[in-house]
């Protein structure tokens, strides 16, 4: 019965979560409105997700969250630093194939999504078989260790957060 009610309770929250973030006021109109959306949208949307991805360690989560917006903040004044300080000339952008391990496709989307989140690359696309995805680097003098820096800080977490 409950999982008829909830059918996705980490969607939930994150509905509550995010409906409060964007009325920006906390109140108890605001959380009734939220806890609204986030008990009817995954009720009527449960169909469109039969098999629900399943997160294997909760707190895994969290701790890539924090490595990702760790990675944010260094990688913005990097690139700061290049677009500021470094000649255009001197500027040398790279495409990288990264080979993927993970073989969830919700894992998969969260592992471009925090490419492209992350300034200076860009997740540009995903080998039809799922088997790689090509990311676009601003600048690097050695492609190999942006993809093991790709694959040790990212890929190895979400393989433990997604099995």
């Amino acid at each position: 019965m409950l999982t008829r009610l909830i059918p996705h309770p980490l969607l939930s929250l994150t509905l509550i979560f995010v409906w409060l973030g964007l009325v920006n006021t906390f109140t108890l109109g605001n959380l009734i409105l939220g806890s609204v959306f986030g008990l009817f949208i995954p009720m009527f949307t449960a169909a469109y997700w039969p098999d629900r991805p399943r997160i294997a360690r909760p707190f895994k989560v969290a701790e890539y969250i924090l490595v990702v917006l760790w990675d944010i903040v260094v990688a913005n004044v990097q690139v700061a630093l290049i677009i500021l300080f470094k000649p255009e000339s001197k500027i040398r952008s790279q495409w990288i194939p990264v080979p993927l391990d993970l073989t969830s496709a919700e894992a998969i989307t969260v592992l471009a999504g925090t490419i492209t989140m992350t300034p200076g690359t860009v997740s540009a696309t995903l080998a039809a078989d799922g088997s790689a995805i090509l990311v676009h680097c601003l600048h690097t003098d050695d492609p190999d260790a942006v993809r093991d820096e790709i694959k040790t800080r990212y890929e190895r977490r979400l393989m433990e957060i997604f099995p």
